[in-house]
């Protein structure tokens, strides 16, 4: 995956408004301090013949297994229903998680 990144960065034009050495992003969107715009993305990964279905399932997959469901489906904008429902499938081991505020 490291080899396919560092393509990507070598096969852009300098004159890419996308270039950007201070941007915190990898992949910087065309206006400044912004990401690029997920469907170019995408896109971008389609063409290169990466099949980027399986990899959003594999990578939420595995994050579900690491945290649980709510915590991820907040940071990932899913609703919590189907993030328990993929960590259900995939086995996590939080399915007792009560989320809230724990501090009282």
């Amino acid at each position: 995956m490291a080899t396919l990144l560092l393509d990507y960065l070598q096969a852009l034009s300098t004159s890419t408004p996308a270039i950007n050495q201070n941007s915190p992003w990898l992949f910087p969107g065309r206006r400044p301090s912004q990401p690029m715009n997920p469907a170019t993305l995408r896109d971008a990964l389609r063409r290169l013949g990466i099949p980027v279905g399986k990899g959003r399932t594999s990578a939420i997959r595995q994050l579900v297994l690491q945290a649980p469901a709510p915590v991820i489906a907040q940071a990932l904008g899913y609703r919590d229903k189907s993030a328990t429902r993929i960590a259900t499938e995939a086995g996590a081991p939080w399915k007792s998680y009560a989320p809230g505020d724990h501090a009282r």
